[in-house]
């Protein structure tokens, strides 16, 4: 029989889809936005990039650093600062009247975002586990990810019929019952064994902008160019430099030791290859079909729209499956799925037709998506102990959000300089290929049962080792 919720942990839930809607509704809702946002305050696609990247640089390159804090200080606290500022920055959005302002406002945005989905889905890990935990992550991916797949649509009716400044401001709406449904939630304190690493901080968010700064400008300047290659050494050195001080610190950012646990490891490799697929997917289908089809911003944001109803019928169940017989079969099945329905957006041709076109298409990759993510995330989180789970989301949502940052900044070079017909499909393909890595490496490294007892906490005094290294246990080196 499945799992019931008692009255609290429905509570975390609400509080834990709510606060990560935000987040994951405005990663999308500005992408069928773009082409009105370019028109009335200027650049091409390279500040179209910039609006997506700026956003997803800092929630990437923070959300590691947000995951400890929120372990080292409560999550309860650090959701309620960053709904806050996250409500802040998206006035600040909405306000923009020229790029340089919108993209600081973008890059505050994203900020905020990263204190919210760690402490989000680390309420759920620390008070649920086994079968319990399994579904309600199932739950938190079907209305994160259906904010997801639902914010072109909702950018598009604001595109159409008020402004694109208003896509920014349907966040106060949900910031605002977070914030009173955070005031009844009541949980035993957590023990504040966590120390924050400030500097391995600054090294991977500094390192990730400046990486991203040389593949957006490369295409305008190439890489002969000071100003391309020299940010691209910076960051990559400053990378290898917060890895390197990973395995030097007793208080790791990203505990190292958390990728030797089989299934995290290869679960986020997973996630890379997925998610940068779903990026790149998300920012083509939003643009071309305004741009490339003559489409308007509503009927770009309804093309998605199976997804998003697909996604909400079917996570939870998904979810539910993933907790009795193992996300295995679920995470390589689902993106070979939709890689098919990647391919499948091939059809598209001059002659424009949606129903026959994409609508298939969509479908397709609706079914794939709605199988994947949520044992994907069981998987992957279900993992790690309570103690870490703050730091464990953190990893896996910095790895999803690098995947469509550094997919996104690569997409000129990806389709070929247009976003034409051609550079259409050159997508589809890359992103068909994606896919089809994703499943495979689910295939080849996922094996843990998310329903057994979670693993047991490193000790303090070896970040770097696990401590249950019994032969066979899933700490266990592989």
């Amino acid at each position: 029989m499945a799992a019931s919720f008692a009255p609290v942990q429905r509570l975390v839930i609400s509080i834990a889809v709510l606060a990560s809607f935000v987040t994951f509704l405005d990663g999308t809702v500005v992408n069928v936005a773009l082409p009105a946002i370019s028109r009335e305050i200027g650049g091409g696609i390279t500040t179209q990039q910039w609006v997506v990247d700026a956003y997803l640089i800092t929630l990437s390159a923070l959300i590691l650093l947000a995951g400890s804090v929120s372990d080292a200080y409560g999550r309860v606290l650090v959701m309620r600062i960053g709904l806050i500022a996250f409500g802040v920055a998206s006035i600040a959005v909405a306000a923009a009247f020229d790029p340089l302002t919108l993209i600081v406002a973008r890059a505050a945005q994203g900020a905020a975002g990263a204190l919210l989905v760690p402490s989000s889905l680390a309420l759920i890990t620390a008070t649920m586990r086994a079968e319990v935990q399994a579904r309600a992550i199932g739950v938190w991916t079907a209305f994160t990810t259906g904010a997801m797949l639902v914010g072109p649509l909702l950018g598009g009716l604001f595109v159409d019929f008020l402004s694109w400044r208003f896509v920014f401001l349907i966040n106060v709406v949900p910031i605002a019952i977070t914030l009173l449904l955070l005031s009844r939630l009541h949980l035993p304190e957590q023990e504040r064994r966590v120390k924050v690493d400030w500097w391995s901080g600054a090294l991977c968010a500094i390192g990730l902008g400046a990486v991203v700064f040389a593949l957006i400008e490369q295409p305008n300047l190439g890489w002969q160019s000071p100003a391309i290659w020299l940010p691209a050494v910076i960051g990559v050195a400053l990378f290898v430099l917060f890895l390197l001080r990973q395995r030097g610190t007793a208080t790791p950012l990203m505990p190292l030791w958390l990728f030797r646990v089989r299934d995290f490891g290869w679960g986020n490799l997973a996630t890379l290859f997925v998610y940068a697929a779903l990026s790149l997917n998300g920012f083509v289908v939003g643009v071309y079909l305004q741009q490339g089809a003559g489409l308007s911003a509503t009927a770009a944001g309804l093309a998605s729209l199976p997804m998003t109803i697909l996604m909400i019928l079917l996570s939870s169940r998904a979810g539910a499956w993933a907790g009795r017989w193992g996300p295995r079969i679920f995470m390589t099945v689902g993106p070979l799925i939709m890689a098919a329905g990647a391919l499948m957006l091939l059809t598209v041709g001059a002659d424009f037709d949606y129903w026959w076109q994409v609508l298939p298409a969509m479908i397709v990759m609706g079914l794939g998506l709605s199988l994947t993510v949520a044992p994907l995330t069981a998987a992957i989180l279900g993992a790690i102990d309570e103690g870490h789970s703050g730091i464990a989301s953190a990893v896996n949502n910095a790895v999803s959000r690098v995947a469509g940052l550094l997919v996104v900044a690569m997409l000129s070079t990806i389709v070929g300089g247009a976003l034409d017909l051609g550079g259409f499909h050159n997508a589809a393909w890359v992103t068909a290929t994606l896919l089809v890595l994703g499943g495979v490496v689910s295939w080849i490294g996922i094996r843990r049962n998310p329903a057994e007892a979670a693993p047991a906490a490193a000790p303090a005094s070896d970040p770097e080792t696990p401590s249950d290294l019994e032969p066979g246990s899933d700490l266990a080196p592989h």
